[in-house]
């Protein structure tokens, strides 16, 4: 315990100087047409206690943000303490479903969540629905099945499906991870994540300082996850945020070791390392995948940490770092790969970059989100 006392402490100290992230989403009428969902759009979470917003911007096609719109959420950002430029501390606050054109937004601070329904770069509310636990801060999704993770009392999991647009609460899906509830700071002891393996047929949750573990949930064939989680523990790494690879496999970024590592999720439900390579950053929380290129978002740093994934996520080659504004925090990269935009939570920035083809970055320009200082959640479509 107490390599991970003095490795929250060392973590704290850096975003004190930095940044660490915060998510949530918003509300608009809806409207007709027929080809429904996001199209060249980003949508940013605002996080702000006072009201939680979704700020939708068009994506031109030369990868820059305009024509932003406010759209409320209907709940309140949270804030854990001792948090400085990530309220939240967590990855996938929001999050888009492409096979139902929805939008997924956690308001920490009102213990909900609320669901646009999303028509280009435009967003509709359509629902907002209880967490099923305190402090709201991931959201996955996979076919019409949605978990959705909360920080507080020791963390919690809640399952949702998905039927005409709207979430139905699951009640025999609701897990206690049993954490430490009294653990301090909160920020860098509440669970980091929930999401899914590639394949659908687990669930994982990041538990950062607090155990310093993977927890894998196996799935049932109709969704429902198993009464208790299987246990990787990582000591010291100090797990935060992950990508799929593959239908078995994670990219993982680890706070504690400041890196990125690979790992093989087994049918079990135990993990194994394949692969792993050191930022040289501080603060490595967040990380998101383009195409076989991951970055990684220090906080402490200000920087995305580039790699090139190979051999099935075996080999990670560094490709060096990229200064960003003031607390880099979580990230998103469009579909086709050809832009990233990363939130930066100590002035409330998102900054653009076009991706080359060698992985390096190349800055477009920045837009000051309102009302987002320490917010995080962003998607890009």
């Amino acid at each position: 315990m107490q390599k991970i006392t003095r490795l929250g402490v060392a973590v704290a100290t850096a975003l004190a100087t930095a940044a660490l992230c915060t998510p949530s989403v918003s509300a608009a009428a809806h409207g007709g047409g027929h080809d429904r969902g996001g199209d060249h759009a980003v949508f940013v979470q605002t996080d702000n206690p006072a009201g939680n917003q979704i700020i939708a911007y068009r994506r031109a096609a030369n990868g820059r943000l305009t024509q932003p719109r406010a759209y409320d959420t209907h709940g309140l950002g949270g804030v854990l303490a001792g948090s400085v430029a990530d309220h939240l501390a967590s990855q996938g606050s929001l999050t888009y479903d492409p096979r139902h054109a929805l939008l997924y937004a956690v308001n920490a601070g009102s213990d909900t969540v609320s669901v646009f329904s999303v028509e280009g770069d435009r967003l509709a509310l359509r629902q907002v629905v209880r967490s099923g636990g305190r402090f709201p801060v991931s959201i996955a999704v996979h076919d019409d099945d949605v978990y959705v993770l909360n920080a507080l009392d020791g963390g919690s999991i809640q399952g949702y499906t998905v039927d005409h647009g709207r979430l139905h609460k699951e009640a025999g899906r609701n897990r206690r991870l049993g954490l430490d509830p009294n653990a301090t700071p909160q920020f860098t002891n509440t669970p980091g994540q929930v999401g899914f393996t590639g394949d659908g047929s687990q669930l994982v949750v990041t538990t950062k300082a607090n155990g310093s573990s993977l927890l894998v949930f196996n799935l049932s064939r109709s969704g429902a996850p198993a009464h208790s989680p299987v246990t990787t523990s990582l000591p010291g790494a100090v797990p935060f945020a992950f990508v799929p690879n593959s239908r078995h496999g994670l990219f993982l970024a680890e706070a504690g070791t400041n890196a990125v590592a690979t790992f093989t999720v087994h049918r079990d439900g135990t993990a194994s390392q394949d692969a792993f390579a050191a930022t040289g950053q501080s603060a490595t929380c967040w990380i998101v995948a383009a195409r076989d290129l991951l970055y990684a978002s220090n906080a402490g740093s200000s920087t995305l940490s580039g790699f090139r994934a190979s051999d099935h996520g075996r080999r990670l080659t560094p490709l060096g770092n990229t200064p960003t504004d003031p607390g880099t925090v979580d990230a998103a990269t469009t579909p086709d790969g050809h832009y990233l935009y990363a939130q930066t939570g100590i002035n409330g920035i998102v900054d653009e970059f076009a991706v080359n083809r060698d992985g390096s970055l190349t800055r477009l320009g920045s837009r000051t989100v309102p009302g987002s200082i320490g917010g995080e959640g962003i998607v890009a479509l």
